[in-house]
């Protein structure tokens, strides 16, 4: 007979690892570690740059604020000269644009001037609320300018010098924007990303100044393809606006005890 009273075996437990549970819960690790960094006045760069890294990158980001403020001023006033002349609501909305672009440069020169604010949450927030409402003014200004145009139906005038200020424009503007992702991407700075963004909207602007111009030469019936262009860059930019500030005054109020860079 068996003997009853063996132990039986006792089958091994199996554990499955779930991989995406793994991913999840080092996303929530960042997560954390995030939010404990913003909760101390500093952005995330300072957990993944060194002191030497990160002052290189904003000197970096000093000479591109540099390079963007002389070359939008440049292009500013040659697409105020072409909207006036050509009367072309694409290019006074690029113009005014391109001051804008020049403004927001300027709020970066002044977050990263300081060589002691390169990571300060506070500094980031307060440069992000000025360029919201720069945004949200200049928009109107834009929205007011294309909506006039379209209501009096002033016709644009084609010629090549507007071909060549909208090509250099939109490539120039791209190229700026690529630059300021980039910088703004490794120090965590939404205020350069969003100074990237307002010259990735002028390099849109320069390109459908060219785009409507030269629909407008072979179909005079879409007059209004140029204004509208206007009012949609007017729309883009406001809502950007409205949303920086949506996200960024809460945040200046939650980091103003923090302000370590004085």
């Amino acid at each position: 007979m068996a003997d009853i009273s063996a132990p039986c075996p006792v089958p091994e437990s199996v554990v499955v690892v779930d991989p995406e549970a793994g991913s999840g819960n080092e996303r929530d690790r960042e997560m954390n570690i995030t939010d404990s960094v913003e909760g101390e006045g500093l952005l995330e760069s300072s957990m993944r740059l060194k002191p030497h890294e990160a002052q290189s990158y904003r000197k970096k980001a000093l000479w591109v604020s540099w390079i963007s403020i002389v070359v939008t001023l440049i292009l500013a006033v040659a697409a105020f000269t072409v909207s006036f002349m050509r009367h072309s609501a694409s290019a006074f909305g690029f113009a005014f644009d391109a001051t804008l672009d020049v403004l927001s440069s300027v709020i970066v020169l002044w977050r990263y001037s300081n060589a002691a604010a390169v990571h300060s949450a506070h500094r980031e927030y307060i440069a992000c609320v000025i360029l919201g409402v720069i945004f949200i003014l200049s928009s109107m200004c834009i929205l007011g300018k294309a909506i006039h145009d379209l209501s009096t139906k002033l016709l644009p005038e084609v010629d090549d010098f507007l071909f060549s200020v909208s090509i250099v424009s939109g490539i120039l503007c791209v190229i700026l924007a690529i630059v300021k992702f980039m910088l703004g991407r490794v120090l965590t700075s939404r205020a350069l990303i969003t100074d990237g963004f307002n010259s990735l909207v002028g390099g849109i602007m320069g390109f459908s100044i060219l785009i409507s111009a030269e629909v407008f030469r072979h179909e005079p019936t879409v007059w209004f393809l140029d204004g509208t262009i206007g009012v949609l860059i007017g729309l883009i930019i406001l809502a950007y606006g409205i949303k920086l500030l949506i996200d960024m005054v809460p945040r200046v109020r939650q980091t103003r005890n923090y302000e370590r860079f004085e």
